[in-house]
């Protein structure tokens, strides 16, 4: 298979990039740090069939999708990169939200909009969304990259009623705290959080099994569904007790 790995060159996307890596794959790794790619490509190369690195910002939307063009075709697209600002209850100035808003959202459909075409004329194809548990409900220290990820639930949520018709199968994953530069920022504890190897073998297995929503730890997101579904005015006070 022929597998394109969007922010690859660390956490999750890194760990990804482990767990594919064999004989029978070739795989595309995006990022923007060339050094820690070149590290990985080395890496790897011992174990898959083909590892090509891509050296690009995500938010250079032009120079994104030029070289998405230049890939000849990929079975499998995994939608990783992905940002943070940290939890703040400051107001997030604008440069910051919607450089956010570039990488956890615009990106993806950047990179789609050349990838669809292709996926269609074969008639197969698997995009995978890598969302968050955050994005099922917005606490107000981390609104900003909660709506992001709602906002990619949402654009998953129609692609997949557009295109599986047509034999292209959408995934969205949702980890909750998985070890990564994005956790790393958090300065509270993080109920079950995961390894960076333990999440994303989660999330392959997930992408193996053709999973369309996954949720993970579940027990962290049946907690977060109770939570959601409380009368309003109880989730008032339980938010105001947490934020005095």
């Amino acid at each position: 298979m022929k597998i394109l790995i969007t922010g690859a060159s660390s956490g999750i996307g890194k760990a990804l990039s482990r767990l594919y890596a064999t004989k029978d794959n070739e795989l595309y790794l995006l990022a923007r740090r060339e050094d820690r790619l070149q590290k990985l490509k080395t890496e790897l190369s011992f174990f898959a069939k083909k590892v090509e690195i891509i050296v690009c910002d995500v938010t250079d939307f032009d120079k994104l999708q030029q070289k998405i063009r230049e890939i000849a075709d990929v079975d499998i697209v995994i939608l990783n990169a992905g940002v943070s600002l940290g939890h703040s209850l400051e107001i997030t100035p604008f440069k910051e939200f919607k450089r956010l808003y570039d990488v956890n959202v615009l990106s993806n459909h950047a990179i789609l909009e050349v990838l669809l075409p292709k996926f269609l004329e074969k008639k197969s194809g698997k995009i995978v969304f890598i969302s968050s548990l955050a994005s099922l409900f917005s606490m107000p220290s981390s609104k900003v990259y909660s709506s992001s990820k709602r906002a990619l639930n949402a654009y998953a949520e129609g692609l997949r009623y557009k295109y599986e018709p047509h034999g292209i199968k959408v995934l969205n994953i949702l980890p909750g705290f998985v070890k990564s530069e994005l956790t790393d920022k958090n300065k509270f504890y993080m109920p079950f959080l995961l390894d960076t190897e333990d999440g994303a073998g989660i999330i392959k297995r997930a992408i193996d099994k053709d999973r369309r929503f996954y949720a993970f730890p579940r027990r962290f997101y049946y907690l977060i569904l109770l939570f959601k579904y409380l009368p309003l005015f109880l989730k008032h006070k339980i938010i105001k007790y947490l934020f005095r």
